[in-house]
């Protein structure tokens, strides 16, 4: 199902069970961005994931000697990174949203503070990846996986995303196919009930470039002009908005404008909006203004929240702000902005969303 099997002869493989490095490395380097994504799935977290899979990378190296090509290389190296994600997971624990922690709050939260012992989701970026795989990151599915077990996490994205049957993933996981199928069971449960029934790419699609541009820049103006109904005429009824790490969240149209108009839209100084994308959605890195400016002297805005957006017929149904500068330098943007240059950015990035 992942092409034939690597042929134990072949000059790669024999190379690099000699101790050839260079050959191991032309081995891996085709998957290496698949299997950072399905560490990204299992983990929650992309700097859990480079570990794992740095980690995973090192395990294979080491035992590379031992690869019979009973199976593909790929089937082998998602065996070592799905193993290496388990015990990451037995060590660590779930990545976590505000709302898996304690209920919305009817009214705006002044005083919250980060919760820094908390293990937070963390967006992923999605650059790299190709269209039909940026479904399996979406942020409702990585969120909901959080919410299983290890084994059970595992079982349904070999299944479900890369297409593996029972039997080979019971070989993967060292266990048995009647384990797995019992696992799947109880997986597919649970991620039904916390997963929207229509994707965020079967959403965009539907929406359009035109739509989810007027979505896109219609929430960047609302911040950055300050303009509380116009904010609120691109939010859905049932709207939630949380950040981490700050516990605090929002539900419902009365108390996320109740939020917005305290907030974001208060005194806390004045926005600028660059147009991004994570997880297979629609984002935007939002910069705060400051005291600070730049070594020429013009006004500069910092990098504060990277807000995802999911949307549902065609308006925004959650905000995830995550805040703070490391999800910036992960998705490769600026820590600082001047004004003048977000428009130039928000152009060349919108026609990027949908690629």
């Amino acid at each position: 199902m992942d092409g034939a099997p690597a042929l134990v002869g072949s000059d790669d493989v024999a190379a690099a069970r000699s101790g050839d490095d260079a050959a191991f490395e032309r081995l891996i380097g085709p998957l290496r961005r698949e299997l950072h994504a399905h560490c990204y799935r299992m983990l929650g977290s992309t700097h859990d994931a480079d570990d794992a899979l740095q980690d995973a990378l090192v395990r294979a190296w080491r035992g590379i000697a031992r690869f019979e090509g009973r199976s593909s290389v790929r089937s082998w190296l998602y065996t070592v990174a799905t193993r290496t994600c388990l015990d990451v997971v037995a060590a660590r624990g779930r990545r976590a949203l505000p709302m898996d922690l304690g209920p919305a709050s009817p009214t705006p939260v002044l005083d919250d503070a980060p919760l820094t012992e908390v293990a937070w989701l963390t967006p992923y970026p999605d650059a790299a990846l190709a269209v039909e795989e940026r479904e399996s990151v979406e942020l409702a599915f990585v969120a909901a996986l959080q919410h299983l077990p290890g084994n059970q996490r595992a079982a349904l994205l070999l299944f479900e995303v890369l297409g593996y049957s029972a039997a080979e993933i019971a070989t993967m996981m060292d266990t048995t196919t009647a384990s797995v199928n019992s696992a799947l069971q109880r997986a597919r449960r649970l991620v039904a009930d916390r997963v929207p029934p229509v994707s965020q790419q079967r959403t965009l699609a539907q929406l359009g470039d035109a739509g989810l541009r007027a979505v896109v820049e219609g929430f960047a103006r609302a911040l950055e002009h300050r303009d509380a109904p116009a904010l609120v005429s691109l939010l859905t009824a049932d709207v939630t908005w949380s950040m981490p790490p700050l516990t605090g969240w929002y539900r419902g149209l009365d108390a996320v404008t109740a939020f917005a108009r305290a907030v974001p839209l208060g005194d806390c100084g004045s926005w600028r909006a660059v147009p991004a994308s994570a997880n297979g959605q629609p984002a935007v890195a939002l910069y705060l203004d400051g005291a600070a400016t730049r070594g020429d002297g013009a006004p500069a805005h910092r990098a504060w929240s990277f807000t995802v957006l999911t949307l549902r017929d065609g308006a925004i149904a959650e905000l995830t702000s995550f805040i703070g500068p490391d999800v910036f330098r992960a998705h490769g943007l600026p820590l600082e902005v001047a004004e003048e240059s977000t428009r130039r950015v928000d152009a060349e990035t919108l026609a990027e969303i949908r690629d």
